[in-house]
């Protein structure tokens, strides 16, 4: 797995500022992907609803609230908020309001299955497209990635571990579960560890080799000068 570990803005903007707009938009898209195949919604979203059953806050707030905690949670794991985090906020809220209007509602059952196996397929594809820019993760992906480089384990343990946790909790509460709610905590990290070597940044990290330390240069070192083989 390649370094993960937040990149300044100004390296490469061009390149890296594009991807995380557009792994962030295909994050959005596949929650409302999921949410119009109403065959059972991501473990967070199972967690704010069943907090709504205990408290007076509307879905969207305990979203907001949850996700201030969970940064809280960033503290230990010693990560801090960054461009990449800010952004995650802003363009999900924007993304999936436009796939909701995109997406028409009461569909068939094949069309609903679609949806759900291409949104969970989306999902972990986009987590490791916006995450591999190296911005900085949003809430929820900056616990897993701060996870995963405290204890060593890899970004699938360590994220069907948290969705897992999140269900489990959710489902405690109160909230509803989907065989879609199922197939996500089991499925995403698997898919998220898949795609991530493919798109992490690795700019940043690669050493410079000089064109004098190639391997050519070496062989040089190993020649025996003309006239003296066999001496």
């Amino acid at each position: 797995m390649p370094p993960l570990t937040y990149v300044p803005l100004g390296e490469r903007p061009l390149r890296r500022l594009p991807q995380l707009f557009i792994g962030l938009a295909l994050y959005g898209f596949s929650l409302s992907a999921m949410v119009r195949a109403s065959l059972g919604v991501n473990p967070w979203s199972v967690l704010y609803e069943g907090l709504e059953h205990h408290t007076s806050l509307s879905f969207g707030a305990i979203s907001a609230t949850v996700g201030v905690l969970v940064l809280l949670l960033w503290i230990p794991l010693k990560q801090k908020p960054k461009f990449g985090t800010v952004a995650n906020i802003i363009v999900l809220a924007y993304s999936s309001d436009l796939g909701l209007l995109l997406i028409p509602q009461h569909l068939g059952l094949p069309a609903r299955v679609c949806l759900l196996v291409g949104g969970v397929l989306l999902n972990g594809f986009a987590v490791a497209v916006y995450v591999g820019a190296r911005f900085g993760p949003g809430p929820r992906d900056g616990l897993m990635t701060g996870a995963s480089a405290t204890t060593g384990h890899s970004i699938r343990l360590i994220r069907t571990l948290i969705e897992i946790t999140v269900l489990t909790a959710g489902w405690l509460l109160g909230g509803s579960v989907g065989v879609g709610t199922v197939l996500y905590a089991f499925a995403v990290g698997p898919i998220t560890q898949f795609f991530m070597p493919r798109f992490a940044y690795r700019g940043g990290d690669e050493p410079d080799v000089p064109h004098s330390s190639c391997p050519a240069s070496g062989s040089r070192r190993g020649r025996r000068p003309p006239g003296r083989s066999g001496s």
